[in-house]
């Protein structure tokens, strides 16, 4: 790591710095060095703690925590400043200080070039933070969706929902709400969380997880669950978009003309994996979905929901006056004892395990949907011994 020469990064700074108190005694440099200590002074003042390293912090800061650590490297500096140092900022140590960094004074320099003459540098007016150049990159970042046209009918129905009540926005208060097939809104566009590969734990500690995330204009990234947080909490109006409001699993029957509610899907997989070659005719993943089978497949490929490969749609039924993810959960349970254990890496190498992909012949299912609409499905279970439904003991 190169070292940060204080005299010239105070030299750089000699024209936004606050002018020091003019001492007869003192040479131009020791002026600029009890200069810069104040700045940091007042800062331990105002906030009541130590300037930080670390990239999440506002560039002053930085700053101030780069002068510090050479002021204190440098033993003349250290006998200045004795008399200065009332709070003994020279002998603190900041808790869970992270690794120095380098500074860039041309860097600098150029986050700076806002200010006017003779404003004050710990004003942040003109200057963008790190987290606000963090969020413009990462809308720089985004690309063009090549298969947005799978996710316009997403789109078009959660407008529709928020404009009928059938969903509402709320204030976005916790990482976990950000999960595959969550919207929110961002910066003023609707976005769609596609994809979420497995979690991680970054190098400070924390859960993380890459994302695919869809957004109304068209554009996707495939930033982190932590960047999409962030970028929800930085923005006032940044809120979640509900899921349909839930009712019970069944409602009154359908009568004549009465919209669909849900299509349960059942799909067969491409995938060459030998154990689901081994099983292919009767390996199904079954889902329910109150928008189109063919919005909700996209991208197969690059999810390991999908077992990263493309599907086969088996059959569809159409459903009337249900809870959509009610009835999901009831068909997964009903199913549960036929289950395919199966582990897969993912597109990062790590294993993680599908599910929803059961070892149940097509025959089977259907009579399930049978049982579904005629709403006997609630006392039947499959047993995978017998290859049938059974009722429920």
């Amino acid at each position: 790591m190169s070292e940060l020469d204080l005299d010239a990064l105070a030299d750089e700074l000699a024209d936004f710095a606050p002018a020091a108190k003019k001492q007869a005694s003192y040479t131009p440099r020791e002026e600029r060095i009890i200069a810069g200590f104040e700045d940091i002074e007042r800062f331990y003042e105002e906030h009541g703690r130590l300037p930080l390293h670390g990239e999440d912090r506002d560039i002053f800061e930085r700053l101030y925590a780069v002068r510090l650590d050479r002021l204190r490297a440098q033993e003349d500096c250290r006998a200045l400043l004795a008399t200065f140092d009332k709070h003994s900022l020279l002998d603190r140590v900041a808790p869970d200080v992270e690794e120095e960094e380098d500074l860039d004074p041309d860097d600098l320099m150029a986050e700076l070039a806002g200010l006017g003459e003779g404003e004050d540098i710990t004003q942040l007016r003109h200057v963008r933070s790190a987290e606000d150049k963090r969020a413009a990159e990462e809308i720089a970042r985004r690309e063009k969706c090549l298969d947005f046209a799978k996710f316009e009918a997403l789109f078009r129905q959660v407008k529709e929902d928020l404009a009928n009540g059938t969903r509402i926005t709320r204030p976005f208060e916790l990482k976990a709400e950000i999960r595959p097939g969550a919207f929110f809104i961002v910066f003023g566009q609707i976005c769609y969380v596609a994809e979420m590969d497995e979690m991680f734990t970054n190098p400070q500690g924390r859960t993380d997880a890459r994302l695919r995330v869809i957004f109304d204009n068209g554009t996707e990234s495939g930033m982190l669950m932590r960047s999409l947080q962030r970028q929800l909490n930085e923005d006032d109006a940044g809120r979640r978009i509900t899921d349909p409001a839930p009712g019970p699993l069944f409602a009154d029957r359908a009568e004549d003309g009465e919209a669909e509610t849900g299509t349960i899907y059942v799909l067969r997989s491409k995938s060459e994996h030998p154990v689901v070659a081994e099983h292919r005719e009767i390996m199904h993943k079954i889902g329910v979905t109150s928008g189109s089978v063919e919005a909700r497949i996209s991208g197969a490929e690059k999810s390991s929901t999908y077992l990263l490969a493309g599907v086969e749609v088996i059959a569809t039924y159409k459903v009337y006056g249900v809870n959509c993810q009610k009835l999901e959960s009831l068909i997964h349970k009903v199913f549960a004892a036929a289950q395919i254990n199966l582990s897969i890496p993912d597109r990062f190498g790590h294993m993680v395990k599908p599910r929803e992909w059961f070892l149940v012949p097509l025959n089977v299912i259907d009579e399930a949907v049978g049982r579904i609409r005629d709403r006997s499905i609630l006392h039947w279970i499959y047993d995978p011994n017998a290859g049938r439904l059974v009722e429920a003991r």
